[in-house]
């Protein structure tokens, strides 16, 4: 895709949406990095109800010590794969306790070190609470790089990786929101919505679907 065409593409997500929000319902780094955890292969909608009475009892590495494994899982039991997740919520606290003085890390490495956090996971974090302009790339951001034709690449790595190259840096604080958002709502997997699409004249998807 030109260069013209991807700024084309982002001024028009920046027109339709200045300030685009997660949509997971946090209010520390902390939370974020929780409700980020367990939102794997789960949604955001049943992620911010498991949350919601969670975060009323624990909100910081140290509550959800105090609640025990048990009883994290009882607040997390609806979404998938909660075992492994509440192990690695566990884990992640201690650590936090331990070494970095109950604090969310800001470092990559750091971040990444951290029971059940990953590169996407990672990305989240330092983008939504703390500003970094990184890009998670997550399925639905694989997908619309990938569709548009903005970014193309086997695994989400070679996306990102190219998407960071592509995306001029005015853009880059909130790209990862907007792909996100377009890919939920309007570029969706099994039917994409191109009648409703704004960035469609742009877009070098070949196949369409018709108004």
């Amino acid at each position: 895709m030109s260069p013209e065409h991807v700024r084309r593409i982002f001024e028009q997500l920046r027109s339709a949406n200045p300030s685009p929000q997660s949509e997971l319902h946090y209010r520390s780094a902390f939370e974020l990095l929780v409700a980020v955890i367990l939102s794997a292969q789960a949604t955001d909608k049943g992620v911010n109800l498991a949350t919601r009475a969670l975060f009323r009892k624990a909100r910081t590495p140290h509550g959800i010590l105090n609640l025990g494994l048990a009883g994290l899982k009882r607040y997390i039991r609806t979404i998938g794969l909660y075992n492994a997740k509440a192990q690695n919520i566990m884990a992640t606290s201690r650590i936090l306790v331990k070494r970095l003085h109950g604090q969310v890390p800001r470092v990559r490495e750091d971040l990444e070190s951290l029971p059940g956090v990953g590169r996407k996971t990672a990305n989240v974090v330092l983008n939504v609470a703390f500003g970094e302009p990184t890009l998670a790339v997550d399925t639905h951001v694989f997908r619309v790089a990938n569709r548009t034709g903005l970014a193309r690449g086997a695994n989400p790595r070679v996306v990102e990786d190219e998407l960071l190259r592509v995306i001029p840096a005015e853009f880059m604080q909130h790209a990862h929101h907007w792909l996100i958002l377009h890919g939920r709502y309007v570029c969706k997997a099994r039917v994409p919505d191109c009648p409703h699409c704004t960035i469609a004249r742009w877009c070098e998807y070949p196949d369409k679907t018709p108004p």
